[in-house]
């Protein structure tokens, strides 16, 4: 059953596919000597980003969960690829840009959905803390370090939000009395698309990205048929109400809440910790 509110099955079938295949293509590109050493730590990025986007894709069509959960490790080999390339090409001011949460909030975004969807995913240790290393900012938001910290007890809590909407709603929501949580985690949900188009509104500093909305928030609203919508799915609601044990009932059923990454039973699998120095068993992986 598809769970997306825009894409019927054949949609869905066609850009997954073709996402499947593009990833597979890019592994083994990534075997051959890069042709712009310079260009090399971007193409691993968005090779990660493929991953994240090809999970969403799954989840929108309707497949287990669990089909999600084989994509986390290759998807941080990339990740991990990118950053040790990166060392040697960019800049300062480029790695912080990059890096940083309050100065990127695409960074914020991401880091919450992928956390998000390790913890309704239960991903093993070794995952989690590979992620957790490459998410970095330990220390600079009292929202998503609050989160973190329910499975990296050390980690250091911020004292401020990076980005008050529509952070501040769901930031509001675990600091209230229980009865009152499940409602307020509604409001968040309901609002959450629209305000992520007013974050730089509400960020602790002034952003320098070009665009004033996150990168794949105009996804699916003109030219559909590119394949670039994957759904819009609040993961960080997910994020809190498995972390603090708030009421989602209400949330049920709205078209942004990703209700069955947690109302859906989890297997354990196999080949959580798989490897990508060999190209080939990608395909395999996939399907392909």
């Amino acid at each position: 059953m598809i769970r997306a509110k825009k894409g019927d099955q054949g949609y869905w079938d066609e850009w997954i596919g073709y996402r499947k295949k593009r990833l597979a293509d890019m592994w083994e590109k990534c075997q051959s000597p890069a042709g712009d050493p310079t260009y090399a730590p971007q193409y691993m990025f968005e090779l990660a980003k493929n991953h994240w986007h090809l999970m969403f894709c799954l989840y929108s069509r309707g497949d287990s969960i669990n089909d999600m959960v084989p994509l986390f490790a290759p998807m941080l080999d990339a990740w991990e690829e990118s950053e040790r390339l990166g060392r040697h090409v960019w800049s300062t001011e480029q790695k912080a840009r990059r890096h940083s949460w309050a100065l990127n909030f695409d960074h914020y975004i991401v880091s919450f959905w992928l956390v998000g969807l390790a913890l309704a995913l239960e991903l093993p240790d070794d995952l989690w803390n590979r992620m957790v290393a490459l998410i970095g900012n330990e220390g600079e938001d009292i929202l998503l370090d609050r989160v973190i910290a329910s499975r990296s007890p050390g980690r250091r809590i911020g004292t401020q939000l990076c980005f008050t909407r529509p952070y501040e709603r769901l930031l509001t929501t675990i600091n209230a009395p229980r009865p009152e949580q499940g409602q307020m985690l509604l409001e968040f949900v309901k609002h959450w698309y629209v305000e992520l188009a007013q974050i730089s509104k509400g960020a602790s500093v002034d952003q320098p990205a070009p665009s004033p909305y996150p990168y794949w928030h105009k996804f699916g609203d003109r030219d559909f048929e590119d394949g670039t919508y994957f759904g819009r799915w609040c993961v960080e609601a997910v994020a809190v109400v498995k972390v603090f044990g708030v009421d989602d009932s209400l949330c049920l059923g709205h078209e942004n809440y990703p209700a069955n990454l947690l109302h859906q039973e989890i297997r354990s699998e196999p080949n959580h910790s798989i490897r990508t120095e060999k190209g080939g068993w990608y395909r395999k992986l996939l399907g392909l």
